[in-house]
This record gives C-alpha cells, structure tokens and sequence, in this order.
C-alpha cells in the first residue's frame, strides 16, 4: 500500500491513488474521524472518467500510524503539502470536507498555492464553527470541550448515537435515503480513527479560526454546503466562507446535512466535475 513519510516527524501516512497518472488531479481531504473510504460516490466515478483521484488518511485515521502528536492544524496542514510534494502533484484542485478544509486553507496560506488550481469545501467548518469576537453566532468553546470530556468516556456510543446519525445525514428531510446498512458502516469506519486523534481534532476544531487566511486565498473557490447542517451550520461556515474568500461562489443543497456526500452524492460529483473543468 502506498505510503509517504509526514515531513514534520516521518509519521507514516497511507494515502490512495486512483485514475490515470496523467489525468486531472483532485486531492481529497477527509473529515474527522473518517478516511479516505467516505469519498467512494465521488472517486471512483472520477477517476472513471480519466481524472486522478488522490487521497489522505490523515495520522491517526484510515491506515495512517497511530501517533501521539501533530494534530494540530500547521502539522495536519504540513502532512496534506507533504503528499503533494511527494507525488510531484501540480494545476492540483483541492477538497476538503469539514475539517478537511480548515487543512487546504492553512496548507495553501503556509505553503504556498504553486501546486493547486482551485480549491472545493464540501460541508467545511471554515472559517470556524467556536465563538469569537469575529463570529457571535459560534459554539461556546467551554461548551464543545465539556462534549469532547463525554465523547472520551464513551466513543461508540458517540459515533452510534441514532439522533446523531440522524442529524449528520439530514435523514429526516425529504430525499435523504441512506440505507441503515450505510449508517452502521460509516459510524464504525469512525471508530477506526484511534481515541487520540479523535480527541485531539476535537480540540483543535475547538480554537480554529482561518477567516484571515480565506480572505488571502487568491485561486477560485466552490463553497458546497446543505440547508440543514448541524455539524457546520450554513450561516456561520459556508456562507460566511464564501463572503470572506475574494473569488468564490456558493452552492446551496437543499436538506443537505454534514453527510452531503452520500444524500447528494450525484449533485455534489457533477458539481465537482464541473467545477474542475470550467
């Protein structure tokens, strides 16, 4: 399986590569807790039609090392520019989803944007879901740590609590048919994430905040988020994302949740390809 060592500490990080080598590239950037397995509806019928379709395990996740340290964002950011170094990857567009695009924002404000072409967050927690003086309407940051405290002490019942799951796709709005087969799968495929790196992506989505940085980013910039997200609320992430970037555009999903990437997975792919391509 192909690996590459993480430059800040040599972590051996799993990442996958499929499609032709000469094809258009994406890079996609995982949420929490999941690995490169939640993008299946996207990948594969891209790398299908001739684009390159690379992913991240991030450390601690998927079939990345288990490790103690780097889960802060300048070190998560690090491993995400490690990839494309390592595979030589150029004209590259990025996406990230929830956490994953707090990563491409920091990766292409600390590294630099020589590599990339345009970037996608899909459901993001950008510019950043805790309250600050910025952004009123944000989480208590006491709050979400007291949640981390009592996601620690149980974390299958946390990744298998029904409302949750629920809510994270969106099930009780029209459209969103996820089979209960799906649901279990995906909140197992949680739990391979160690405890470690759960808790430590939980404390740094606590103090994230790039709303300085978006507003650097100077490549275009799709914004795809759902009406009814609970995990990255559309008004304080993506809209807010979109007004602060100086080349973006939002598209809006109706009964869209967090889980976009399955309920929508045909309207997010098309976009994507589209969004590549214009």
């Amino acid at each position: 399986m192909p690996y590459f060592a993480g430059p800040a500490d040599g972590t051996q990080l799993h990442y996958v590569d499929y499609g032709p080598a000469d094809g258009p590239v994406a890079v996609f950037v995982n949420s929490a807790y999941l690995g490169t397995e939640m993008w299946e509806f996207q990948m594969l019928p891209l790398a299908a039609e001739g684009y390159r379709c690379v992913g991240l395990d991030r450390r601690g996740h998927g079939r990345s090392d288990d490790v103690w340290n780097g889960y802060d964002l300048d070190t998560l950011a690090d491993d995400l520019y490690g990839l494309l170094d390592h595979l030589d990857l150029s004209a590259v567009t990025l996406i990230g989803h929830s956490l994953g695009s707090a990563e491409i924002v920091r990766c292409l404000t600390r590294h630099g944007s020589g590599r990339a072409a345009r970037v996608a967050l899909v459901a993001g927690i950008t510019p950043g879901v805790a309250r600050t003086v910025d952004n009123p309407d944000g989480w208590d940051p006491a709050v979400m740590r007291a949640g981390n405290a009592a996601f620690l002490r149980d974390r299958a019942a946390f990744f298998n609590d029904p409302d949750a799951l629920r809510d994270f796709f969106a099930l009780h709005r029209p459209g969103n048919d996820v089979s209960p087969a799906y649901v279990r799968y995906l909140s197992d495929r949680c739990l391979v994430s160690t405890a470690r790196a759960s808790s430590a992506v939980q404390e740094t989505i606590v103090t994230l905040d790039v709303a300085p940085e978006l507003a650097k980013l100077e490549l275009p910039l799709l914004v795809l988020h759902g009406t009814h997200d609970v995990s990255a609320p559309l008004e304080t992430t993506g809209r807010r994302a979109a007004a602060l970037a100086t080349d973006a555009t939002l598209k809006v999903y109706e009964n869209g949740g967090h889980g976009l990437f399955v309920t929508h997975a045909e309207q997010l792919t098309a976009d994507l390809r589209e969004f590549m391509t214009g």
